[in-house]
């Protein structure tokens, strides 16, 4: 039973979250999605079928979740998945794989921006402490259902703010 549905996984399973660098269109996030439905059909550590599930949010993250308690993604598994992603990339006209952006949300939307655009948004009060960020750093899908939207003063992004404007 390799793929479950993501809602059934403990809190124990590990995550790997994938920020795309823009939303995805209705047909780019069902050919991601259908894509990676494929992946983890067969996705195998050592031969054990892993048993996995994913999920889409904002039109920007993927999140797969696999329950180790059945076997764990080794190495050579988690390089086919990034192989896997990045072929996709250009199909859907987006980055997944850039760890450098930082997710934040605003009555526009969800967006990406690097780390010092992010501090200077900070600087210049256009996110603050109470603006809601993403952290695709979480890996455990408990992890992911507590913290991975929070508000910025709750999360890593903070240290992102200048001294004087910090949690504010």
């Amino acid at each position: 039973m390799p793929i479950v549905p993501f809602e059934s996984l403990p809190d124990d399973a590990r995550v790997w979250v994938f920020g795309s660098s823009k939303p995805l269109s209705e047909k780019d996030s069902a050919t991601l999605l259908a894509r990676v439905d494929e992946f983890l059909a067969d996705w195998k550590a050592h031969g054990d079928p892993l048993t996995a599930g994913r999920a889409f949010t904002s039109e920007r993250f993927l999140t797969i979740a696999v329950d180790q308690n059945s076997a764990n993604a080794s190495g050579c598994s988690l390089d086919g998945l990034f192989r896997s992603l990045k072929e996709l990339e250009p199909v859907i006209g987006s980055s997944l794989l850039d760890r450098s952006l930082v997710f934040y949300s605003d009555d526009a939307g969800t967006h990406s921006v690097h780390r010092d655009e992010f501090s200077a948004l900070a600087a210049s009060g256009r996110v603050t402490g109470s603006t809601p960020v993403f952290d695709p750093t979480v890996t455990s899908l408990g992890e992911w259902r507590a913290r991975f939207q929070s508000q910025a003063a709750n999360s890593w992004h903070a240290g992102l703010f200048p001294a004087e404007t910090g949690k504010a």
